[in-house]
């Protein structure tokens, strides 16, 4: 196999490309909703975790989209996908929302004890807060998924 033909296959795979057009438009319409609600651009949002929509869920639910169009429902790749995006979807909703409310409760921690003794070393900066999604987040992204892997079909 050559790197052309390796290129070439990466391009037919309309599975992948499912997928990765899931989380590229999760990740603009992301940016775009930062831009207008929090008044600045960020092109980190293009790549960021977090906020509205779930890139995680579109990403994930355009994959089972496009698996269940390619194979069909009964096949194993349709087994396979749809059991990583429950446990992305779940991870996304549940784990990684819980771990940056603990940021922001440790962030608020570490401020404080800085403003009190003004010397405190403490290992982190900063820990990031905005990691997790609430489900309107995660519903949406799936919205966006299962749409993005009809039309690339």
């Amino acid at each position: 196999m050559t790197i052309l033909s390796f290129i070439e296959g990466l391009w037919q795979n309309r599975v992948l490309i499912s997928a990765a057009a899931g989380w590229a438009t999760a990740q603009i319409i992301k940016t775009i909703i930062h831009g207008l609600l929090e008044g600045e651009w960020r092109l980190e949002r293009l790549v960021g975790s977090g906020g509205m929509p779930s890139s995680h869920a579109a990403t994930v639910c355009a994959l089972v989209t496009a698996v269940a169009y390619n194979y069909g429902p009964s096949s194993f790749e349709f087994t396979i996908s749809f059991l990583l995006a429950i446990i992305v979807l779940h991870d996304a909703r549940g784990v990684r929302l819980e771990t940056g409310k603990q940021a922001e409760i440790i962030n608020s921690i570490t401020k404080y004890l800085r403003m009190e003794e003004g010397h405190t070393e403490l290992p982190e900066k900063e820990l990031k807060e905005l990691i997790g999604h609430t489900p309107v987040q995660v519903g949406a992204g799936m919205v966006i998924g299962v749409i993005t892997g009809i039309l690339v079909h």
